[in-house]
């Protein structure tokens, strides 16, 4: 009514003609509409996907703009744990699309240029860089990839290794463009995600020699997971152990039995353990790329995959 009542003010000549004046009001209320801070449910129908759901397929097959096969959910799994690089940072505040999306680009021409192969945490790697310091301009390093982190361009991972009785650990950027050549020398998995534990562990569990020769991967066969159980050394710890859920770490070293019923009493603690965590339906959302836009990314990496630079035999 007040937009009525000051086009009734501003032309009264709009009331003598009723035509006119449904067109202006039209107008206005359009204009109104394009400013309200909601947004249509014709808008929100297409992304109404839970990332939670059990059933994959379901999801694809959900998508009324999108047609996914049975090997595009296979690919999805099988690519999130072996390129993890290429999946963007899951927290909102760190999301850019156009930025996500020109990383990619220049990772796809980085990995033209050098053969950067298949390896996850557990896996022992030999990594050489340009050095402007050592006599041959370039050094090596052999180590246990201990922990995979980032995203995109600032993907980056560590290798551990004993020199002189010390444990050294070096991070290396995968994309930094020093880095000169990256071998397996053994490809195998963990039973956890990362292997920080071997800080507080004895040094032969963390000890690779540095003329290690590389043990023969044939093509197409699958992963081990290597399942050994290490004992951790004696306390003090860099971090509580004993708190995490670790299937590779077997907690000995306690001080004595009193100090470990102690603590252990303390991480059985409901607010310790957090068991609510699993069924917290957003901490999941935040924490993760849903199926459907993993999809889509992971097909482009396996499309520019037969231009990635080969190993030379």
């Amino acid at each position: 009514m007040a937009n009525l009542s000051i086009f009734g003010r501003i032309s009264p000549l709009i009331h003598s003609n009723k035509e006119a004046f449904q067109r202006v009001v039209s107008v206005t209320r359009r204009s109104a509409s394009r400013h309200d801070n909601t947004i249509r449910n014709e808008a929100l129908e297409k992304h109404r996907v839970s990332p939670l759901n059990t059933n994959p397929e379901k999801i694809y097959l959900n998508q009324a703009s999108k047609q996914y096969r049975h090997e595009d959910v296979s690919m999805v799994n099988r690519y999130r744990e072996k390129f993890p690089e290429f999946l963007p940072d899951p927290d909102w505040k760190y999301r850019d699309r156009i930025t996500e999306m020109l990383e990619r680009e220049e990772m796809f021409k980085r990995r033209k240029i050098i053969d950067i192969p298949e390896f996850y945490v557990g896996s022992v790697l030999a990594v050489t860089v340009s050095d402007k310091f050592a006599p041959g301009k370039s050094s090596r390093f052999v180590g246990i990839c201990i922990r995979r982190s980032g995203h995109g361009l600032r993907h980056s991972f560590v290798l551990r290794n004993v020199i002189d009785d010390q444990g050294i650990e070096v991070m290396y950027e995968m994309y930094n463009p020093l880095l000169q050549k990256i071998e397996v020398l053994i490809l195998e998995k963990r039973l956890d995600d990362e292997l920080l534990y071997l800080r507080d562990c004895p040094l032969e569990h963390s000890y690779f020699p540095q003329d290690m020769e590389p043990q023969t991967i044939h093509e197409g066969t699958e992963v081990p997971v290597n399942k050994t159980k290490i004992a951790l050394g004696p306390q003090p710890w860099c971090r509580k152990w004993y708190m995490y859920n670790l299937k590779g770490l077997e907690i000995t070293g306690w001080v004595n039995e009193k100090v470990k019923t102690k603590l252990l009493k303390r991480s059985e603690h409901p607010q310790v353990k957090k068991e609510w965590e699993k069924d917290d339906i957003m901490k999941h959302y935040r924490e993760s790329i849903n199926t459907v836009e993993s999809a889509d990314i992971l097909k482009q990496v396996n499309r520019n995959r037969k231009n990635w630079a080969k190993k030379s035999k």
